[in-house]
């Protein structure tokens, strides 16, 4: 119980660093930072996700296909369709980190 008050209390530290970046005025070189560490963060946690996503998913079609060889043309095109979308969002998250970037 302990591990997951303290990793809720991580992910709130974390998810406000990029609320305080777009808060900010334009006008303020304040922010900077805070956009800086919010950018590093999102790229971080969207690659480590995506990896992981991504993992799993070649892991159960290779699993599927081992188990029924027969199966791989059903399994191939929705595994391939699976590892895009979860790669998109990775790329949103990139696309979001260097608008907070830009930011700086």
């Amino acid at each position: 119980m302990k591990r997951f008050w303290i990793s809720l209390t991580a992910m709130m530290i974390t998810f406000s660093w990029a609320s305080m970046a777009f808060a900010a005025g334009s006008g303020s070189s304040s922010s900077g930072w805070a956009a800086a560490i919010g950018a590093g963060i999102a790229i971080g946690f969207a690659a480590f996700g995506g990896a992981l996503g991504q993992g799993n998913a070649t892991a159960s079609a290779v699993e599927g296909i081992a188990r029924n060889p027969g199966a791989r043309g059903a399994l191939f095109v929705p595994f391939i369709l699976g590892l895009v979308l979860i790669e998109s969002l990775v790329i949103y998250a990139f696309v979001i980190a260097l608008l907070l970037n830009g930011k700086v």
